[in-house]
């Protein structure tokens, strides 16, 4: 294995990690030798491995955040994939906008405050998912685009914040990956071939498309890199 994207005996914890592009990235870091701690309220796949820990863990929960950091004293990687969307208008209302932020943003925020400690010990790494429409304007869903917008603020932040602690902060921002956020446009024929028009790549992204580029930006191979937003759109933002 090249040595710049050995993460071999690693700790890598990741929100979201039972489902879609968090779970991706589960596997990708186990693949790559890592002892992987998945967090999340729901899993799609079980894990058959020494390696694997899924925990049941809501990221808006600070007190249950507050116990995990006690039990991981030292951490290589952290990845919040954690993250909602809600349709039929619902993040127009007071209540649906705030529990989208409170996810996808909070939990960002209060899982990563939560390891500082832990990732500074090991002068880890922290790769946020940020969104396409971390740079459009969505008129069906204007709370995640919120989100994701500062996601982007957030790790440019982070990224200032902890760099004399030898952390490092970076995001993806994923354009239209086949996971079950994307299901509606997806499953939409219409949608979906105007969607795939405009990607110049021509087809719509896999999760272990996202995780690969997480596991560049979380190894040494990026030990350079920091505060940067890595588009993974097969071309969408910029055609």
């Amino acid at each position: 294995m090249d040595g710049l994207i050995d993460l071999s005996g690693r700790v890598a914890v990741i929100t979201g990690g039972g489902t879609g592009m968090g779970l991706a990235c589960a596997r990708h870091f186990l693949a790559e030798g890592c002892r992987v701690v998945a967090l999340g309220r729901d899993s799609e796949a079980r894990i058959d491995d020494p390696k694997f820990t899924f925990l049941d863990l809501d990221v808006t929960d600070h007190e249950a955040i507050a116990r995990l950091a006690t039990r991981l004293p030292g951490v290589d990687v952290l990845v919040n994939a954690a993250g909602i969307i809600l349709h039929d208008m619902e993040e127009f209302s007071p209540a649906g906008f705030r529990k989208v932020i409170e996810v996808n943003l909070g939990g960002a925020q209060a899982v990563t405050m939560a390891l500082r400690d832990a990732l500074r010990l090991r002068r880890g790494s922290v790769v946020n998912v940020a969104s396409m429409w971390s740079f459009f304007g969505s008129g069906r869903n204007p709370a995640y685009a919120a989100s994701k917008g500062a996601i982007v603020q957030l790790t440019r932040s982070f990224a200032v914040a902890f760099a004399g602690d030898g952390i490092r902060v970076n995001a993806v921002a994923p354009g239209w990956i086949r996971t079950r956020l994307s299901a509606g446009a997806m499953n939409d024929p219409e949608r979906r071939a105007a969607i795939t028009a405009r990607i110049p790549l021509g087809y719509w992204g896999e999760p272990d498309d996202v995780a690969g580029v997480v596991g560049f930006l979380a190894s040494p191979a990026a030990r350079y890199i920091t505060g940067a937003v890595l588009p993974v759109d097969g071309g969408y933002s910029i055609a």
